[in-house]
């Protein structure tokens, strides 16, 4: 079994909540670096709203075709 299987297995046991629960971990996290290390705040803050809008359009795509034509 290698590693991709093991955490396969250990997100298929999880919750809904669970995971909208790493979610928001991993948003407060990027938060908290965008505050306290300056370097971060300029890498991100120097993009232009548009891709983040692109980045988020392409993430979604993919379990959005899962969940509506599956």
């Amino acid at each position: 079994m290698n590693m991709f299987d093991w955490l396969n297995n250990k997100v298929k046991k999880m919750k809904w909540y669970d995971i909208s629960c790493v979610k928001l971990a991993v948003f407060f996290v990027t938060l908290m670096l965008i505050t306290v290390w300056p370097a971060f705040n300029n890498l991100v803050m120097g993009f232009a709203w548009y891709w983040y809008l692109i980045l988020a359009i392409i993430f979604t795509l993919h379990p959005l075709m899962k969940m509506f034509w599956k």
